[in-house]
């Protein structure tokens, strides 16, 4: 999304992002992330609702302009349930992570290189 002021119109930010804002945050289909006061007006500072939604702003000073997101997902999940994972036991046999449903698990790797 391109802008030429860091305080944005709602409807501009919705159209521009994909993003809705409502009382409960910005949302998009399933996903809601909670934005604290921020994006609570018609118009709005962008900074803290990009920051939010690990959106990247960069700055154009010569032509006046400012590039918005996209955003990187990286603070909310579209699920929590880990998809079928199966590895090879050091033994040789093979063991599922499915077994270990319901449970607390620590999944450590290491490569050598």
């Amino acid at each position: 999304m391109i802008v030429s002021d860091l305080s944005v119109d709602r409807v501009q930010f919705e159209q521009g992002s994909g993003w809705t804002i409502k009382p409960a945050g910005a949302c998009r289909g399933d996903i809601c992330v909670p934005l604290r006061g921020a994006g609570a007006g018609e118009r709005f500072d962008v900074r803290p609702v990009a920051r939010a939604l690990g959106m990247a702003i960069a700055e154009d000073a010569a032509s006046g302009l400012w590039a918005v997101g996209p955003h990187t997902g990286g603070r909310a999940l579209a699920s929590a349930d880990l998809p079928p994972i199966t590895l090879p036991e050091w033994r040789g046999g093979t063991f599922s992570l499915d077994s270990l449903r319901g449970t607390k698990v620590l999944l450590l790797s290491w490569a050598s290189w």
